[in-house]
């Protein structure tokens, strides 16, 4: 089994989210949330934070904690075929930006950072990130966990 830690944006003003599309080395394409990998010996606080600036071209800051997501893949459902069954561990932070306007990452695997009304997000939008992020943000759990979002129709990895 993989395992990756990773740590990922939700910013929202005047009712619209802050999305980001994914164009992986293949062409396949999705709609995520602005984050990533935690490096090494990294604080995933600094990780959100740098990842936002580097996918978005924004200064951010962290506002709170909204929760925390660990799901398993199955090796049939992954983007990457072949691999083994995968654990991805997610730390969600609502952030807010200080300053700059979104543009694409630079030779990166990031494009059109998009301010999406969140009514429009369900049936455009949909990744398993971008919908643990959002239930995450619009419910606020007293524990910071959600139930696993089913992966059918038009949701994604």
């Amino acid at each position: 089994m993989s395992f990756r830690l990773a740590a990922y944006a939700v910013c929202v003003e005047d009712g619209r989210v802050l999305l980001v599309r994914h164009v992986s080395p293949k062409g396949d394409t999705n709609w995520t949330l602005p984050g990533g990998r935690v490096e090494h010996a990294e604080d995933p606080f600094d990780t959100v934070i740098r990842e936002f600036a580097e996918e978005t071209g924004c200064a951010a800051v962290v506002e709170r904690l909204l929760g925390v997501d660990s799901r398993v893949i199955p090796a049939a459902e992954r983007t990457v075929p072949g691999g083994p069954d995968h654990q991805n561990v997610g730390i969600f932070y609502e952030v807010g930006i200080v300053r700059g306007r979104p543009r694409p990452e630079p030779n990166g695997e990031t494009v059109d950072p998009t301010w999406t009304p969140l009514g429009e997000v369900a049936s455009r939008y949909r990744s398993s990130l971008v919908d643990i992020g959002l239930a995450l943000f619009l419910t606020r759990p007293a524990t910071g966990h959600v139930a696993p979002v089913p992966v059918t129709g038009p949701v994604r990895h």
